[in-house]
Parts: C-alpha cells; structure tokens; sequence
C-alpha cells in the first residue's frame, strides 16, 4: 500500500485488490460503522465519526450484480483481466499483456537520443537536426513494438495501461496505425522510470491496485 496527499485534502492510498477487503475491515475499525454508495466510477465510504473514503473503481463500470457496494467493489478489483501496457519514454520502451498479474507476452527496446547541446551557432543547429532525428527513430521504434505486441490483440484486451513520459506517448498519438490501442486506453497514467522488463513486469502492483481519496474527520 502506498500514500501520497491529495490535492483539495486528504491523502491518497492505493490499495492491492488481494488486501482490499482488509482495509475497508481495518478503515471501519478505526472510525467506526460504515454507510457506502455507489456509482460506475466511484465508491463512497462515510464512516461514523465523519472519516470519508473515495474508492475509485478500477477499469470502470463497476460491475453490477448482487451485495451491497463494497462487496461489489472487491469482487470487481478481484477479477483477472487481460491488460495491455505501453510504456515510453524518450530512447526506451516496453509493451506487455498481462492476465492477471502474469505478463504473457512482451517486448522491450531502446534508442540512443543523445541530450540537448549548450554549443551555439552552426555546430548548435546541426546537433540539434542529429537529435531531432534520433527523436523520430526512437518514436517509431516505440510504435512498431506496441503495433507488433499490442495490436493483433485489441480485440481481446479489456484496457491499455500508459505509461512512462507523458510527452512522449502523446507522440505516438498521431500515428494512426496506433488508434485502436489509444482507444481501450485507462487509468491510471503509470509513473515509472526507464521502461526496463523489470518495470514492467512490476506494472500491475499500479494498475490494479484501488486508489482511495481518504478524509479524516475534522
């Protein structure tokens, strides 16, 4: 579990699936009964003493059937999906299938962007084309491996998980060939370093985990 603050207030933790039943048990035994409400998107928790939690529902709609809200929202965290992971950031990517928590299929690459320069006049601006030219080529080294692993199977993906350099990915956005993965995109956007098969492997813990806004009482 991982807290962080929230802005307006309050703080953010995020939750496994496997150890949600537990903190909701422990949040009711810290501030007493709860009331919960429901939405697609969201869980509400009001606790006795004011204690508020906002579950958010991973791969939204929450999924209807029978029992109150928060067996509803533990259930759905529960279930095993098949999600597809892109993670870019400049000169490295990585794209994966996972089931579950099991990566079944991926591919993990690089290419060298070297760094700005702080020389100026004509050497500046050929540098500056070299760059611009490793930018390409790393942008589409990073569209021909999620094209390769991701898109023969959008068909059969419940969601697209992002990740890494938000600029980055938002620069394959444009390629077309790219629509159909951007199309199943959720959250959450993943924050992770240089897209190593380390990281991505450890990618679920993220994006499978419930995210709860929590408001002491005042």
């Amino acid at each position: 579990m991982t807290s962080r603050p929230a802005a307006g207030g309050g703080r953010w933790v995020s939750v496994g699936p496997e150890r949600l039943g537990r903190w909701i048990d422990g949040f009711a035994d810290r501030h007493g009964p709860l009331e919960a409400a429901a939405s697609d998107e969201l869980v509400r928790i009001e606790a006795a003493d004011g204690a508020v939690a906002e579950c958010r529902v991973p791969f939204p709609p929450l999924t209807a059937g029978g029992g109150g809200p928060l067996a509803r929202l533990t259930t759905h965290a529960r279930r095993e999906r098949r999600v597809g992971v892109l993670l870019v950031r400049l000169g490295g990517h990585a794209a994966g299938i996972f089931q579950g928590d099991e990566l079944v299929s991926s591919k993990v690459g690089s290419r060298q962007v070297h760094g700005r320069s702080a020389a100026g006049g004509w050497s500046q601006r050929r540098f500056a084309r070299r760059r611009e030219k490793q930018v390409d080529q790393a942008h589409e080294a990073a569209a021909e491996v999620a094209l390769r692993i991701l898109g023969p199977h959008t068909g059969g993906l419940e969601a697209v998980v992002l990740g890494g350099d938000r600029r980055a990915v938002d620069a394959l956005r444009a390629d077309r060939r790219l629509a159909p993965v951007f199309a199943l995109e959720a959250e959450p956007f993943l924050t992770v370093p240089d897209p190593r098969l380390a990281v991505l492997t450890a990618t679920p813990a993220q994006f499978r985990a419930v995210r709860i806004r929590v408001v002491d009482p005042a």
